[in-house]
């Protein structure tokens, strides 16, 4: 290591001993506190924040599920599910400490006794652990309990803010299966809660590398002046899978790729990459500038529709060197099922940042890889210098975010190969977060718990934001209900797609960056 490279290290190592703001005191109320999302994500989540440092002291935790268990039952099973998936070794004195603050009540969500019984509840348990009478509401339930809940919550009072306490609840997706249900539940929702109080999630936003989009953006000054369509050809977001739909058969069936994927995940990312400087990072001035994006998507005909979607369902292959079946002979699903697993598009940004720019977007199941990505394709420089020499195109320059299963940052560029002649060859210059800064346990809930323990709302999604995204995708929900698919199975499990995909693209003259594993 020179001198300057020691400096860097000394200082990411003060920065990464500097402690964060810890959460508020609170009372986080899980509904559905028995099943996979509590144990796999939301428990070892908590663990990581306690061992950071980032939850309070003043904290406990209430389960809600209608399997029938005692607090004692509930703390031995968080205890053991803790040990599973924390990614690491458990602290014994991290694991005792949450045993000695959770508790667990037997109900079904639409029972009105469960509401009477829960408020003494909480209030006993704010005493007992001095939470200040904040209390957070995870809603780990069906989507249709969504608006009922937090009804049944409002109807006996918890979630009214008294004395500087406060209530929010966490809302997962999906929010809504159209833009007519989107508005029904934000409009329930607003009725009895305002929108400070309610968290829509979505984890992608948990993401180092996502929240990492908007850092490396507008803290650099050699990529924001390019950010624009007079240096940048096309965008391309790409969430790519290589599972089928596991045991998810019966929901997936009635959802599809699209719905499941593209409001949310993927209009986060497009709102994200394009957006305007914000004029500061506070929440709402965050998501001001991404609705706008939003809102600017231009809307497809049903003619645009047919001719910039395309849809896939996987058939029988081979992932990853095992054998793959088909979708219509996963568990749950029908064998004539006409749902899609695979959506490409080609969208466009009607701003003046982003005219004639167009944006790209694919998300499948059974594909090649996993990996999700956004790539930023710059325009190709001028040819005129090489006319005399051996090179007969130039490439361009692509920048690349990865997301997942890596998080980092490439930039591919052209150099000279060594020799006497003008040959040129693509280089990659990458940056993993692993290498750089080290790997710390995360299951990308985290960040998203402690903003809401602090009430940062600003990577979490708005009423006018999730309305904007199902404005996007309705005309083309409404063109594939009219005219359901004839050829479905269309790709073969562990291909990139259907070629429809593949000649989207090609008929502008671009390809798909993919990324094998």
């Amino acid at each position: 290591m020179d001198n300057q490279e020691i400096a860097q290290a000394e200082v990411l190592s003060h920065i990464q001993r500097q402690p964060g703001r810890p959460g508020d005191p609170c009372v986080m109320c899980i509904f559905g506190a028995a099943g996979d999302l509590t144990k796999r994500k939301l428990v070892p989540a908590l663990y990581n924040l306690r061992k950071a440092g980032l939850l309070a002291n003043d904290f406990a935790i209430v389960g809600i599920a209608h399997n029938p268990m005692s607090n004692d039952e509930f703390r031995a099973k968080i205890s053991q599910e803790i040990k599973q998936y924390a990614g690491e070794e458990v602290d014994p004195g991290i694991a005792g400490w949450f045993a000695e603050r959770m508790y667990y009540l037997t109900a079904e969500f639409d029972s009105k006794d469960l509401y009477g019984k829960l408020k003494p509840f909480l209030g006993k348990i704010d005493k007992d652990h001095s939470t200040h009478g904040n209390y957070f509401f995870y809603l780990a339930t069906a989507p249709d309990f969504f608006g009922p809940v937090v009804e049944q919550l409002a109807g006996v009072g918890l979630m009214e803010e008294n004395n500087h306490s406060w209530r929010r609840v966490i809302v997962e997706k999906p929010f809504g299966r159209d833009l007519d249900s989107a508005k029904a539940l934000n409009k329930k929702l607003l009725r009895v809660a305002n929108e400070k109080q309610i968290y829509r999630i979505d984890h992608y936003l948990g993401k180092e590398t996502v929240q990492n989009i908007l850092a490396f953006r507008f803290a650099n000054g050699i990529f924001e002046p390019i950010w624009n369509r007079r240096y940048i050809d096309h965008v391309q977001i790409s969430v790519c899978e290589t599972v089928g739909v596991e045991q998810r058969g019966s929901y997936y069936d009635k959802a599809g790729a699209l719905r499941d994927m593209v409001p949310n995940h993927i209009m986060q990312l497009i709102s994200l990459t394009a957006m305007e400087p914000p004029v500061s990072f506070q929440a709402d001035a965050v998501r001001d500038e991404q609705a706008k994006i939003l809102h600017a998507i231009q809307p497809l005909s049903s003619e645009e529709v047919l001719s910039r979607t395309v849809r896939g369902q996987y058939g029988d292959g081979n992932v990853e060197g095992h054998h793959a079946v088909a979708y219509r002979n996963e568990p749950d699903v029908p064998h004539e099922s006409r749902t899609e697993t695979f959506v490409a598009m080609k969208l466009a940004i009607d701003n003046w940042r982003w005219a004639d720019v167009p944006f790209y977007l694919r998300t499948g199941k059974r594909l090649s890889a996993q990996n999700t990505h956004i790539v930023i394709q710059f325009r190709r420089a001028p040819f005129v210098l090489f006319r005399d020499t051996p090179v007969n195109t130039l490439m361009p320059n692509q920048l690349v975010l990865h997301i997942q299963p890596e998080e980092g940052i490439s930039l591919q560029f052209a150099a000279k190969v060594p020799g006497s002649v003008m040959h040129l060859g693509a280089v990659d210059m990458s940056f993993e977060y692993a290498d750089y800064f080290g790997t710390q346990p995360s299951t990308g809930y985290e960040r998203l718990l402690h903003d809401c323990m602090i009430g940062d709302q600003t990577l979490f999604q708005r009423a006018d934001m999730v309305e904007a995204g199902w404005c996007v995708v309705s005309p083309v929900l409404d063109v594939w209900k009219a005219l359901p698919p004839r050829n479905f199975p269309n790709y073969a499990s562990g291909s990139w797609g259907p070629k429809e995909a593949e000649e989207l693209l090609e008929r502008d003259g671009r390809r798909w960056r993919n990324f094998e594993k």
